[in-house]
């Protein structure tokens, strides 16, 4: 297979610089209980890679250093990770926001019965999964059963008081599309999930975020094997805007891997690509000891994804 990694040895993406970091990503690791088409993470069930508890207090001594004001949680299915209770508890003790990237299937699995009261109990804000409003397209690209399941949770956290008119519980969905392809309008499509899935389901959510699919690990094999790689490169370079550049999230946000290495986001982080661009990898605790943080962005051919289009962020598009 052609080898895709080292497209970030050369590229003529604009050097970009950090700003205030605000946000803290943890990847908790990379267990999942799906193994989505679309993965950039590659995660799946039989994934042995988990956070343990010292690296999560170790990062939440950083997030006070740096006086980061969110703490967003992803995986995997974060919620697989033993001590994701634990980090949560601390977290809200310590006055962070908390967003948990949820894949909704979770809520559904034996042993997992706690998470949505729990996320609501703690007001963690939910980013849930649901790459179509179409049972056909979500089982195609997540798997058979998995549109059921997740329409199943997202009632459940209604309930619970998420999405809701008057709570302050929040309940965003996130859309990714299907191939090799741009999101379509992030506004129109959220007027068009907010319609069906009220009149279909009865369910309701504060907002929909678009992301574009990132050419790296499954989905990037993907497009590998089938013979499409170069010409998705070449769509996300075309449809580049320099507009987006000063809303891309690596310039308020620093994403930690399941070891406690740092990087510029989560995409530099599976691509192995260390913080700032350095040819070493920068650990937590290096980080506590450093005067100054690093403030230049290591990128990559796959930054054009980011700027495409409407632009791409864990917070959905940019210029919506």
């Amino acid at each position: 297979m052609k080898d895709v990694w080292p497209l970030l040895q050369e590229t003529d993406f604009p050097a970009i610089r950090r700003e205030q970091v605000e946000t803290l990503q943890m990847n908790l690791g990379y267990l999942c209980n799906l193994s989505c088409v679309h993965c950039h993470v590659a995660a799946g069930p039989k994934r042995k890679e988990l956070m343990d508890q010292p690296t999560m207090a170790l990062a939440l001594q950083v997030a006070e250093h740096l006086n980061c004001s969110r703490l967003d949680l992803t995986g995997g299915s974060p919620e697989m990770n033993p001590a994701f209770r634990w980090l949560v508890e601390q977290a809200r003790q310590g006055g962070l926001q908390v967003m948990d990237r949820l894949n909704p299937t979770i809520m559904e699995e034996p042993g997992y019965e706690w998470v949505g009261e729990f996320l609501a109990d703690h007001k963690v804000e939910v980013v849930a999964s649901l790459p179509c409003y179409s049972r056909e397209n979500v089982d195609a690209q997540r798997g058979n059963g998995v549109f059921e399941a997740s329409i199943k949770a997202l009632k459940t956290l209604n309930g619970l008081g998420y999405g809701q008119p008057d709570s302050d519980l929040k309940l965003n969905l996130v859309y990714n599309p299907l191939g090799p392809v741009l999101p379509p309008a992030q506004g129109a499509l959220e007027r068009e999930y907010k319609q069906l899935l009220k009149e279909e389901f009865g369910l309701i959510f504060n907002h929909l975020f678009t992301i574009t699919n990132m050419p790296i690990q499954r989905f990037g094999s993907m497009l590998v094997s089938k013979g499409q790689f170069d010409d998705y490169l070449q769509l996300l370079r075309n449809a580049y805007q320099p507009e987006n550049l000063k809303g891309v999230m690596c310039r308020h946000l620093i994403s930690v891997d399941y070891q406690g290495y740092v990087y510029d986001c989560d995409f530099n982080q599976m691509l192995g690509l260390p913080l700032g661009g350095q040819d070493r990898r920068l650990h937590l605790q290096q980080l506590l000891e450093t005067p100054e943080f690093p403030r230049r962005i290591g990128v990559g051919e796959h930054c054009y994804g980011c700027t495409a289009g409407q632009g791409s962020s864990c917070g959905g598009a940019l210029s919506a």
